[in-house]
């Protein structure tokens, strides 16, 4: 999968360019890194994350130790030229101290947060902790966990029709990905 790199990049007198890595499917920032000519042709040669690392003057790919790489989607520009948005779909933590971001847990962003709650059901799902009602849920099959969805999709068509809108909004929930898809795809297709 390659990457198109944006053109008129303006690097600094080191050779890099400040580049943001946000999430595509929350929008929140991962991390910032630098880039130098080359990350950038390794980045669009292979579709995964490539950087310049300053404190050890070497290149890198971001999970070449890890294990948790950054599909890059799409690189842009800023007005100027001299930094870049890299747009992820990151497998993993991305920060080296194992959380999701490089600015903490907590997402600021509202679909960050619904992402959080799918990976928490996802966690529960993998490990069935003691305890967990959502893994003892997923546990009984999918008949089972398919009556649980129906009984609170009732909830929120009643909470709809007569309940205060907290009171919706508590009974709703679902992953951000399928919902940005569907508007980014009439965005985008004329629909």
């Amino acid at each position: 999968m390659s990457v198109e790199i944006p053109d008129g990049v303006q690097f600094d007198a080191q050779g890099l360019v400040t580049t943001v890595v946000q999430d595509r499917a929350s929008g929140d920032v991962l991390m910032v890194a630098w880039a130098n000519a080359e990350a950038l042709e390794q980045t669009a040669r292979t579709g995964l994350a490539h950087f310049w690392s300053r404190r050890r003057g070497a290149l890198w790919r971001k999970g070449e130790t890890s294990g948790h790489s950054l599909k890059v989607r799409e690189v842009r520009r800023d007005c100027d030229g001299d930094t870049l948005l890299m747009v992820v779909d990151p497998e993993g933590p991305t920060c080296h101290t194992g959380t999701r971001t490089c600015f903490g847990e907590e997402s600021p962003t509202a679909a960050g947060v619904i992402g959080d709650l799918a990976r928490v059901i996802a966690l529960r799902a993998d490990g069935a902790p003691e305890g967990s009602y959502t893994a003892r849920l997923l546990a009984k099959g999918l008949d089972h966990t398919l009556k649980k969805v129906g009984e609170e999709a009732t909830e929120v068509v009643l909470a709809a029709k007569g309940e205060s809108d907290e009171r919706l909004a508590e009974e709703c929930g679902l992953p951000p990905s399928a919902v940005f898809e569907v508007l980014r795809a009439r965005r985008g297709g004329g629909g």
